[in-house]
């Protein structure tokens, strides 16, 4: 089920009034009727890889406990790794097979070698990713002793299951969560407004910004061979803002309907676009990844090549982000994604006393506004493959841009890029209002009177109903 679909729209108001008006009283019931309502949420979709999410979810209930119960060392690693396998092996046969065997078979034909290697047609399941990375960062945690193995099945359950963020994240941890999920929740005005205020926004993001912006964006990627320089580069901008409203938008939605069940969802994107370095954008942009990244992969590859002294943090960056880039898809173009981020990164590490220095002798403003200018540029620059179906298109497009062709850039229907401008200004203005006011999106409804939330919530169903017209799918909804 997609948020942005009449079955949503339906879906959630019977769910809410179950939950507050039913089972408020009972917290076992909540928990049961989360769980529930998550799973018919995920089986509207394809029904039969319910059945993947249950083991899964199992699998690591089920090896959560034997590490806590393990007598030594040696057992609790043994459980711990055949969660990790298993989860991992779902992950790699489901998502990246095709990509292997077909890399594979054309590293073996370089060398004259013919093969009968066959790939699979096989769907890929919605959410895996962000399932799996809840599940493991749970064993991960219990490995290194840092939480208790839960035993309630059902909390832990909804936990991994819960349908905001079963589909496209953001990524929760269990500390977080399972507690949350333990205590009875009393509905909340705040809670209620500050949700209300965010999903009108996510939807706003969505389906007013990104949708917008998509039909231009989809029209110059099908053939960037025929369009000049200035086309290209107006469509990779436009590209940018929109995997960011979609993706936003889609995280708003998720934590703000959190938030209308009594929950408080780790923050997903603090405006990743005024970001002054590729450093800080990472920080802002998907933090609920960025995060795991760092606490599951980064630091351990970094503690265990400490001898090898500052490079072992160069290295240590450059494989978490070309492990990112192959997380977000199976493909080349995600890999050199995840590298162009790996390489920019580990120089701003190297550059960083020669960056203060000239930080120093330009005036603060002026500095900023052009290392956000310039960040922004690099960014983008890196959605291009991030966006391509391939390489060669990937590549095509980046040497069409470089040809030098700034004349008029294509236009093409004038009411899609009129609309489009348009509504990335509003969008626009209203996050440097939340910058200006330095305000997280995710209190702004609790600072609205009831009125006010009123006017509001309506300024956006009115703009969302002007420019609607075809909602496309959540692009992280592939992921």
């Amino acid at each position: 089920m997609l948020f942005n679909s009449l079955n949503f729209a339906f879906f959630l108001p019977v769910v809410f009034l179950f939950y507050w008006f039913v089972a408020s009283s009972n917290l076992k019931l909540q928990n049961i009727l989360l769980l529930v309502s998550s799973y018919f949420f995920y089986a509207l979709w394809d029904w039969r890889f319910l059945f993947l999410l249950i083991f899964s979810t199992f699998l690591d209930y089920f090896t959560g406990i034997k590490m806590s119960n393990a007598k030594n060392q040696n057992q609790k690693k043994i459980w711990f790794l055949i969660s990790v396998t298993l989860n991992l092996g779902l992950l790699g046969f489901f998502k990246y097979y095709n990509f292997f065997i077909e890399s594979f078979a054309l590293l073996l034909a370089e060398f004259g070698l013919k093969t009968n290697l066959y790939t699979l047609e096989i769907i890929l399941p919605v959410g895996i990713s962000f399932y799996t990375f809840h599940g493991l960062s749970y064993v991960i945690d219990i490995y290194k002793d840092k939480i208790k193995a839960e035993k309630n099945f059902i909390e832990y359950s909804v936990f991994v299951c819960f349908f905001p963020l079963l589909v496209a994240g953001p990524i929760e941890r269990a500390t977080n969560l399972l507690p949350q999920l333990k205590k009875r929740r009393i509905f909340s005005n705040s809670l209620f407004n500050e949700g209300l205020a965010q999903i009108a926004v996510g939807f706003f993001r969505k389906i007013v910004i990104a949708d917008s912006l998509a039909k231009y964006v989809d029209r110059i990627y099908v053939l960037p061979e025929i369009y000049n320089s200035s086309t290209l580069i107006l469509a990779s901008f436009f590209y940018a803002f929109q995997i960011y409203y979609d993706f936003s938008g889609y995280s708003d939605i998720a934590i703000g309907t959190a938030k209308l069940f009594g929950f408080e969802i780790l923050q997903n994107f603090r405006l990743p676009f005024f970001s002054t370095s590729v450093t800080e954008f990472w920080r802002k942009w998907h933090i609920s990844l960025s995060s795991w990244l760092n606490e599951y992969l980064y630091s351990p590859i970094a503690i265990g090549w400490r001898n090898l002294g500052k490079y072992s943090t160069h290295l240590a960056v450059f494989i978490t982000f070309i492990l990112a880039g192959l997380w977000h898809g199976a493909g080349l173009t995600f890999i050199v994604f995840g590298g162009l981020h790996g390489i920019a990164l580990v120089y701003e590490i190297s550059t960083k006393k020669i960056r203060k220095i000239w930080a120093k002798k330009i005036p603060k403003f002026i500095y900023n506004f052009l290392s956000a200018v310039l960040t922004f540029i690099y960014v983008s620059f890196a959605w291009i493959y991030f966006r391509s179906p391939d390489i060669n298109s990937a590549n095509l497009f980046v040497t069409n841009i470089f040809k030098g062709d700034f004349s008029m850039p294509f236009i093409g229907d004038t009411n899609i890029v009129g609309n489009s401008v348009f509504v990335l200004l509003i969008g626009f203005l209203f996050d440097l209002y939340l910058k200006h006011t330095n305000q997280d999106l995710e209190y702004f409804g609790s600072k609205l009177t009831f009125s006010k939330l009123v006017v509001f919530i309506s300024v956006v169903i009115i703009l969302t109903t002007l420019f609607f017209s075809d909602s496309n799918n959540f692009i992280y909804f592939q992921f």
